[in-house]
């Protein structure tokens, strides 16, 4: 009963840490006003008739805090690249010059910047309702141990454990959305 308590305790953790692995993943992807190749995480290219990551289709290079240098490994594929970008919505315009494609990142105006704080403010509610639902699993199964037999007194022990994990994955999410905020906002 007692192993179940800690297992139960570790899988809440580990859901947990997995919703701050995804927010770490989707800030990446909310740009910040100088250009970085995770800018294009997400972009999926017709490669081979098979859709593909553009990372694994090119090699991508930040040149300057303004530009991204896409070169791709098979020169065949530029057009499928290009289009790819343009179709991913990121408001970037690439430019193929031969053997590479360069975008161009626009400096961001005021209202495009408080536009991804609302999408970075979104983000992080996401992750806090994913802890939730982290929270609310490991009470159930607090419960159904204590239907099992687990003493009362160890359950409410187990869910004040899983309370105190929740408020402190919810400060973390707030500490990063208000860094992310900070940066978006910065000119």
């Amino acid at each position: 009963m007692e192993d179940e308590a800690i297992l139960c305790i570790e899988e809440v953790k580990e859901s947990m840490q997995d919703a701050m692995k995804h927010l770490d993943k989707e800030f990446l992807k909310v740009r910040a006003g100088k250009a970085s190749p995770s800018m294009l995480s997400g972009v999926m290219v017709e490669y081979y008739g098979t859709l593909t990551p553009i990372e694994q289709t090119s090699n991508i290079n930040t040149p300057d805090a303004r530009q991204i240098v896409i070169q791709p490994f098979d020169r065949t594929q530029m057009g499928e690249i290009e289009k790819a970008i343009l179709n991913s919505n990121l408001g970037f315009n690439p430019q193929n010059e031969g053997d590479i494609i360069r975008i161009n990142v626009p400096p961001l105006t005021e209202e495009r910047r408080l536009e991804l704080v609302r999408k970075a403010k979104a983000v992080a509610e996401d992750t806090k309702v994913g802890i939730r639902n982290a929270r609310r699993n490991g009470n159930d199964e607090v419960k159904t141990l204590e239907k099992d037999g687990l003493p009362e007194d160890i359950g409410k022990k187990l869910m004040g454990d899983i309370q105190k994990l929740t408020d402190e994955y919810s400060n973390k999410v707030d500490t990063l959305f208000e860094e992310k905020e900070k940066d978006i906002l910065t000119v």
